[in-house]
């Protein structure tokens, strides 16, 4: 199954469209992690798309920073921060070189790997219903889960150990709405979810 996954994996070309192209297109798509002891699949279900030149909530609207450098740099590689002193989230670079636009990914639905996923969530393998929908609803919750953090930021997307996967035949229906937690560029709807998901992490 993984070698599935490994010959669908997303090419370089697929992340150099705009922020709000990619945004949409990577709902269905599959995330996927492989070290030396797990392999995690999971569906993506909602993100939300900043881009530096217009977006004033996005972490590039001021230019590069030592921690913003990599959604300058080349698309198809992984952003990852830290925020509120507790949480890492996980950004997906998009555009051209030097545009500073990413794709934050904020619900995913597990498919493989529960029991590493609820591990790292809850330090158990027994969880329950609730608990499931509660692993990976909410960008905090997906790195955590993931065991994404700093050393994964500047990941390249192309390479074998965090990729995203092409679904054939994925039917979905796309919702739009304006992005959440944020308290500049409220107005702009660049948060997008699929619709009746059970991990979108806010209706």
């Amino acid at each position: 199954m993984i070698k599935t996954y490994l010959k669908n994996k997303l090419p370089r070309e697929f992340y150099k469209k705009d922020v709000l192209t990619i945004a949409k297109n990577i709902l269905g798509k599959l995330l996927v992690k492989i070290d030396k002891e797990n392999q995690i699949v999971c569906k993506i279900v909602e993100v939300e798309a900043y881009d530096g030149i217009d977006d004033e909530a996005s972490h590039s609207f001021k230019g590069m920073t030592n921690r913003n450098k990599v959604m300058f740099g080349r698309a198809g590689f992984l952003y990852v921060y830290f925020t509120y002193g507790i949480h890492f989230c996980a950004n997906v670079v998009t555009g051209e070189e030097g545009t500073g636009a990413a794709v934050l990914l904020r619900a995913l639905e597990p498919i493989i790997g529960w029991d590493v996923l609820a591990m790292n969530r809850y330090k158990r393998k027994v969880i329950s219903e609730k608990d499931k929908i509660g692993l990976t609803n909410g960008p905090g919750k997906i790195c955590q889960a993931l065991d994404i953090n700093r050393k994964d930021n500047g990941i390249d997307l192309t390479e074998d150990n965090i990729f995203i996967a092409n679904v054939k035949n994925e039917n979905i229906s796309v919702c739009q709405s304006t992005r959440i937690g944020i308290k500049k560029s409220v107005d702009l709807p660049w948060r997008f979810y699929i619709k009746h998901n059970p991990y979108v992490s806010k209706k």
